[in-house]
């Protein structure tokens, strides 16, 4: 890896990506035409440190992960992504990989829906990335790091999530998850990272290791299509849940909405401006 031009390509490149495009407010007296630097830390859920680090030379051997949450929040073309997997030393991901590539497409989908909670998981539910209305309803996202960012590890192993379950449901919901994750772990048998997630998880969750013994093999596409949520401030919420599989790049975009002039729609748009309100105020 050559760290200088990693980082010196990472600055250019942030330096030329109007705030608008990345849905970042604009105020009066702003004089950086391109992102900050907290600001593209914040896109790409990295630190502002190791931001620092990685444009300066200073941190060596960024993850995959990494540099696909960087490409991704600079809003890359295919062979710009390419070009900086390569700064980074590492080969793009390729075919028979579970992809975490937002391509352009998906991305201007997600800037239309910018009022609206929406979380995009990659074929494993691992989170890929969740805009500032979902961190609002369901919680902070961008401290997770590693398999905290995986759907399946945080229901059977972590700490869940504000959606209100009862226990039928959530065995239910359980099953289903270990089920889909059974099918991609079918989809990509070379996938390493695939093989320490399921390593990872038996190790911790007797749970998901009944289920992945017993559970039958099958998508569960209607699962959870309402949810309640328990939000903090707003109390409980009734919300859609539609989950929108990208054909081709195998993500799930999870769409939460409510049926407008409804208590639980006043109750949503409440939560987000509360939640918005305080990840600023945190930042």
């Amino acid at each position: 890896m050559d760290v200088w031009d990693f980082g010196r390509t990472v600055r250019a490149w942030r330096d030329r990506v109007a705030p608008e495009t990345a849905g970042v407010p604009v105020g009066r007296r702003r004089r950086a035409s391109g992102l900050r630097r907290e600001e593209l830390a914040t896109l790409a859920g990295i630190s502002v440190d190791y931001l620092t680090r990685l444009e300066q030379g200073r941190a060596t051997s960024p993850s995959s992960q990494v540099v696909e949450a960087l490409s991704r929040a600079l809003r890359l073309s295919d062979g710009e992504r390419e070009h900086l997997f390569r700064l980074a030393g590492q080969v793009p991901p390729g075919i028979g990989l579970v992809s975490s590539r937002v391509t352009p497409s998906v991305q201007r989908l997600l800037d239309r829906l910018a009022h609206t909670p929406v979380a995009v998981y990659d074929a494993a539910w691992s989170l890929i990335v969740a805009n500032v209305p979902y961190d609002a309803l369901m919680g902070e996202t961008t401290s997770w790091r590693g398999v905290e960012r995986n759907g399946v590890w945080r229901n059977l192993v972590g700490s869940g999530s504000r959606v209100v379950l009862s226990e039928q449901e959530r065995a239910e919901f359980e099953a289903g998850l270990v089920a889909d994750l059974r099918l991609t772990v079918a989809r990509y048998p070379a996938d390493r990272r695939l093989e320490n997630l399921v390593r990872e998880l038996s190790a911790h969750s007797p749970r998901f290791v009944e289920l992945w013994e017993t559970a039958e093999i099958r998508p569960d596409r209607d699962r959870a299509r309402h949810k309640v949520i328990d939000h903090p401030e707003a109390g409980l919420i009734t919300l859609d849940c539609d989950t929108l599989i990208v054909d081709g790049d195998d993500l799930r975009i999870m769409v939460y909405t409510a049926e407008p002039g409804t208590d639980d729609a006043e109750r949503l748009a409440l939560a987000v401006v509360l939640g918005t309100q305080a990840l600023s105020d945190s930042m």
